[in-house]
């Protein structure tokens, strides 16, 4: 499948999973036709591991990534269910060549242990992969903060092509 068809497919099939969440058009906010920022998280759960870049994945082709909310006191019931709605696809995501990487952002200091509740017993099938952002440093650098008490970042959605640049950009607010 050609690689512009293949990440057209996969903003069509994200756009589905989440079209309920709110688009928005700040100007600071990741923007559909400009280049999405590298950043570097570790991987802890799901088919990477280790230290995961953007710019290196994306070289495998597009990526579906996902900020999930962390831990704001409780774990995020809609949260749980996007995840859910993105095993349940991911045999589509990886039939399309997409990788999938859901960024849990939070404190450094209890982020492992928060993660690994958010995902209880679940295993992450390929191509999904859960990354920790320590003390909010990919949240900040996306504009992603949400930042009031008990927040910590924006559910956004985005979809990157082979080259960088964001074709889908969703946050809620």
């Amino acid at each position: 499948m050609p690689a512009n068809k293949c990440v057209n497919l996969i903003v069509a099939c994200v756009a589905m999973l989440f079209a309920t969440t709110a688009n928005s058009q700040e100007a600071s906010l990741p923007a559909i036709g400009k280049p999405a920022p590298n950043f570097t998280l570790e991987g802890v759960a799901g088919s990477l591991s280790g230290e995961v870049n953007l710019k290196a994945t994306l070289a495998k082709g597009p990526i579906v990534l996902v900020v999930l909310r962390g831990f704001p006191g409780y774990q995020c019931p809609l949260c749980t269910r996007q995840v859910g709605a993105l095993v349940k696809h991911a045999d589509d995501f990886k039939q399309a060549g997409a990788e999938v990487l859901m960024v849990y952002p939070g404190e450094a200091m209890e982020l492992a242990l928060r993660a690994k509740e958010f995902l209880k017993d679940l295993q992450l099938p390929e191509p999904l992969t859960l990354l920790l952002d320590p003390d909010y440093q990919f949240t900040n650098a996306y504009h992603l903060r949400w930042d009031a008490p008990k927040e910590t970042a924006y559910p956004s959605t985005f979809v990157i092509d082979g080259s960088g640049i964001f074709r889908m950009a969703v946050v809620s607010k």
